[in-house]
């Protein structure tokens, strides 16, 4: 027989699903639709390794990279071609018109013409025999700097395989998280539908049918919110690999293989000699060295040859006659020293020393973040394989409890309070796993692209 207390607990709870129910009764609808959509409107499974091979082949970011890396090989062959040997040529006329054609030097008389043709061709070529080596060191700066434009674009297909990767691996957890939730729904049926008959037995109260109806109210709004999150992650993936933005992706399974952990001094160790960062560093302080030497050459005297050909005519018909045009050639060489540089040049040379103490500053500074960088990783990483470990026993605990509590449910030994928290501990921590692995997963190649090497697993 139901006393006072439970008749007015009964009211209580059945206001409050009904304001439930009143309250999410079109998002609930809506679940549904979700979860029925999207088991028949997947496009297409992927693997981890086509998502990324799809990116890396239509990354718009690696497209610019390579751009910026023809723009520095460019350079490099313009200052190549600055020492070779610069060449000119020229033809013109001229016409002069004398008015005042008589000149009196003394007892001596020139009479000039009234007017005067004039046709001038010139061929220079010269070419630097010696300027102090600016054009070697300006080669080498050239080509330092294009390793570093080439070093920029490993960078960023680091960074772009690691967004797809972590991209993949959240469309992963939401994915797994929406089949929890679509098996704890079928649980829950089946208890509400037990539960129903129990009542209609007279064996439990109306307050735990409701019970187990308000649960599964719960369930499907933790649904909308995995298919909100899933729609997003989704579209954002695509957009990544370069696929059209109303596909639809699926993963079947993401399979993690036993991955040995190492000590950390290991990583770190790869970390230096795999970062591109590092390498960067190094070109960026042989090319402030370069340039050292570059400003220091200033002071230093230039040797340059030359040879010209002249073709003088001062006929007035532009085609060549014999015995009325010469042409002299003349050879050189020319010796010039600009001796100034060397007192205006010294504060120069300790701006570019400055420059590459600031360089070798800056390694050291990146040296320290990218040891930071490496623990913190690796930390995360072992501490997700031990929420693994932890997590597999809590589901073996939360099975066990659960089949203890249903089966005191079924005998009416336990209260439907006590099934619902057993199935709901139980629905938790098979999310939990789920989410700890695919935590592991991304956590191990975080790792491996603190260590630079994610592109070289």
């Amino acid at each position: 027989m139901t006393t006072q207390n439970n008749k007015t607990d009964h009211l209580k709870l059945l206001k409050n699903t009904a304001r439930v129910f009143l309250r999410y009764g079109t998002a609930l609808a809506v679940s549904g639709l979700l979860f029925a959509g999207t088991a028949t409107a997947q496009d297409r499974t992927i693997t981890l390794d086509e998502a990324i091979k799809l990116g890396l082949d239509n990354s718009k970011v690696l497209k610019l990279s390579q751009s910026k890396i023809d723009q520095a090989v460019s350079q490099y062959k313009q200052a190549k071609d600055a020492a070779l040997p610069t060449g000119k040529v020229s033809y013109g006329y001229n016409h002069a018109e004398i008015p005042a054609n008589k000149l009196s030097l003394g007892e001596s008389n020139f009479n000039l013409p009234d007017r005067a043709n004039a046709y001038l061709g010139i061929l220079s070529l010269s070419q630097v025999i010696y300027a102090g080596g600016k054009y070697k060191y300006a080669q080498q700066s050239t080509e330092l700097l294009t390793q570093v434009a080439r070093l920029d674009v490993t960078n960023d297909k680091d960074q772009i395989t690691y967004d797809i990767i972590s991209s993949y691996y959240n469309l992963y957890k939401v994915l797994q998280s929406k089949k929890v939730v679509v098996q704890n729904l079928s649980t829950i049926d089946a208890q509400i539908k037990q539960s129903q008959r129990f009542f209609e037995q007279g064996l439990v109260t109306k307050n735990d049918v409701l019970r187990f109806q308000l649960q599964r109210s719960n369930v499907e709004l933790n649904g909308i919110d995995l298919e909100t999150n899933r729609r997003i992650i989704n579209y954002n993936l695509n957009v990544l690999l370069g696929l059209p933005e109303g596909t639809q992706l699926n993963i079947n399974q993401i399979v993690e293989a036993d991955r040995p952990v190492a000590s950390l001094s290991n990583y770190l160790d790869t970390a230096y000699a795999s970062r591109a960062e590092l390498q960067q560093a190094d070109l960026r302080t042989k090319v402030a060295e370069t340039s050292i030497k570059n400003i220091k050459a200033n002071t230093l005297p230039t040797l340059a040859a030359s040879g010209s050909a002249y073709y003088v005519d001062l006929n007035a018909n532009p085609l060549p006659k014999s015995g009325q045009y010469i042409t002299p050639l003349t050879v050189g060489l020319t010796l010039s020293w600009n001796f100034g540089n060397i007192w205006t040049n010294k504060n120069k040379v300790t701006g570019a020393r400055i420059e590459r103490e600031q360089v070798v500053i800056n390694k050291s500074i990146t040296v320290d973040r990218i040891k930071d960088e490496v623990n913190q990783n690796y930390q995360n990483w072992t501490m997700d394989l031990e929420k693994i470990k932890l997590l597999q026993t809590s589901i073996e605990q939360a099975g066990e409890n659960n089949k203890i509590l249903e089966s005191k449910y079924k005998s009416n030994i336990a209260s439907a309070t006590d099934r619902a928290d057993a199935e709901t501990l139980l629905y938790q921590a098979q999310i939990n796993l789920e989410l700890a692995k695919a935590d592991a997963g991304l956590a191990y190649y975080t790792l491996l692209k603190s260590t630079g090497r994610i592109n070289n697993k």
